[in-house]
């Protein structure tokens, strides 16, 4: 039997937060990047890495059903994810506001600021969010090892472009292999 979208798929298919579960190459110019700015006195706050493809269409349809008022019973069903989308009143007729106000909580549980992709850098293990701090006015090595100053959050960016890792400039945690 299915469970009904809500609270209780929160706590499901994890994002993980770990370096290591990105791509190869990905993980290797990260770590590069975190270890050149942890070395340099930059703190760092890991967010997300690789989101599982579960996660994320449980994020994009809770998504889509609260904010856009996907009617609950037109969305697609995932293999692995036994998700009820359509509450349903006590007769046992679809519900719509029901089925609207558990999206919507869970769109806040996830804490969702924009439509989520099912398909991302995250899902491909090709994007990390993270905040970087303590960072302004400090030197730190750029993939070559030469000291670059960094005053700015536009430098930052260029010193992690030096490793291959990419700032995406209007999502404020998000950097990956391409800057998207």
């Amino acid at each position: 039997m299915a469970d009904p979208s809500g609270p209780v798929w929160i706590g499901r298919f994890q994002t993980s937060t770990r370096i290591d579960d990105l791509t190869p190459a990905f993980s290797s110019a990260v770590s590069d990047f975190v270890g050149a700015l942890r070395a340099g006195g930059a703190g760092i706050r890991i967010a997300a890495t690789l989101r599982p493809p579960e996660r994320a269409y449980l994020m994009h349809y809770a998504w889509r059903v609260g904010r856009e008022q996907m009617d609950a019973a037109d969305v697609p069903a995932m293999a692995g994810v036994d998700i009820e989308w359509v509450h349903r009143d006590r007769r046992g007729r679809a519900d719509a506001t029901a089925s609207r106000s558990a999206a919507l909580g869970m769109v806040g549980l996830y804490g969702i600021v924009y439509r989520p992709a099912l398909s991302s850098r995250h899902t491909q293990g090709r994007a990390i969010d993270m905040t970087i701090s303590n960072y302004s006015g400090k030197t730190f090595s750029d993939a070559e090892g030469t000291p670059t100053r960094v005053r700015t959050a536009a430098e930052l960016h260029e010193l992690g472009g030096s490793f291959g890792v990419i700032k995406l400039a209007s999502d404020p945690p998000h950097w990956s292999d391409d800057g998207r």
